[in-house]
């Protein structure tokens, strides 16, 4: 099967792969989750026009690496996962993360695909901090976060206006060292 091969990083439940041209109608759909866009604060509208040249752009972007999400029992594809702005001056970079629909969220798979991205992004793309933001009323999320080990930095407050209401977003962010400490032997 060709998404078995084209495999980047594999867990046990999950594995990340990156996006294909004949993925952007995959793609646009979960962009279209009424769920997926609260949490992750999307106003934007696309068209599939505009989601194809965007996964086109990312296909040649050094300094980000996009990637779905998808499970090893079925290859159904649940999420994508990127950093992204990376700073390779100063060993920096973005992390995001969305599980597209409700029956696949609080099954552990978004953590697990943190991890793998996580160990990647530290042991292979040699970042020394990764950050996120989060809204402050992504509970699940923050949840997840600090219990994969990212650390509080901050909040900006009423940054994001959706649904009639401003709403804070909360900084985080892993060191290497802090990842090495928790996750390797």
């Amino acid at each position: 099967m060709s998404d078995k091969q084209a495999r980047l990083l594999t867990g046990e439940r999950v594995y990340l792969r990156p996006l294909n041209g004949e993925d952007s109608e995959l793609y646009y759909q979960m962009f279209y989750d009424e769920e997926t866009r609260w949490l992750t604060g999307t106003q934007k509208h696309n068209t599939k026009e505009q989601i194809a040249r965007y996964i086109e752009r990312k296909t040649g972007d050094d300094s980000s690496v996009l990637l779905l999400i998808a499970l090893e029992e079925n290859d159904t594809v649940i999420g994508d996962i990127a950093i992204q702005d990376m700073d390779r001056n100063n060993r920096t970079a973005n992390l995001r993360i969305a599980i597209d629909k409700v029956e696949h969220q609080s099954k552990g798979y978004g953590q697990e695909a943190l991890l793998l991205l996580l160990n990647y992004g530290f042991g292979i793309l040699n970042l020394h901090r990764i950050e996120l933001e989060v809204y402050a009323y992504n509970n699940r999320a923050v949840h997840v976060y600090e219990k994969v080990g990212f650390v509080r930095e901050g909040v900006r407050r009423q940054t994001l206006y959706y649904n009639h209401e401003y709403h804070d977003v909360i900084m985080m962010s892993m060191l290497e060292n802090e990842y090495r400490a928790r996750y390797l032997p």
